[in-house]
């Protein structure tokens, strides 16, 4: 029996596609070389949780800016009862690259530049784009959040 030849309507072209950036060829373009990253492990200990950016919050760093180099943070933060809004609401940014925040146990009440007040409660999550105005407005007495901001290093700017 003989074989018939499939026909393929699928062509190959091996030729560059362009990149987005700069109109160069994909090929050409080059990433950003990425600092050297090792691994690192943080178990729960209570006497890590230590003050930092803000009185009315302990942070504990999980050791991710000195395992990439600066790239990255991250720290659990637990807020400390109860929430007095003459000092937590303060109007401030961040400058930053990159920051997410999720909600590990309680809620945190905060208003956003364009948002308005939103209450985030155990399992919610929200980026925080680079330099937005906000504000914390209330938190429960057992709120604690993650965060991971990009780079390890920033400023904060208070507005009020």
């Amino acid at each position: 029996m003989a074989k018939a030849k499939a026909k393929s309507s699928a062509r190959t072209v091996n030729r560059p596609r362009p990149s987005k950036r700069r109109g160069l060829p994909a090929a050409k373009a080059k990433a950003k070389p990425r600092p050297k990253q090792r691994f690192v492990a943080s178990h729960l200990r209570e006497e890590d949780f230590k003050g930092g950016l803000r009185s009315y919050a302990e942070y504990r760093d999980l050791g991710l800016a000195m395992a990439t180099s600066g790239m990255v943070q991250a720290h659990v933060i637990r807020f400390v009862p109860p929430c007095r809004p003459e000092e937590v609401s303060k109007l401030h940014y961040h400058d930053v690259d990159f920051q997410m925040v999720y909600v590990l146990k309680g809620w945190i009440k905060t208003a956003f530049d364009g948002q308005g007040d939103i209450v985030m409660r155990t399992g919610s999550c929200w980026i925080q784009p680079p330099r937005i105005e906000h504000k914390v407005l209330d938190y429960s007495d057992d709120c604690e959040v993650l965060e991971i901001v990009l780079p390890a290093e920033f400023k904060t700017v208070e507005l009020e």
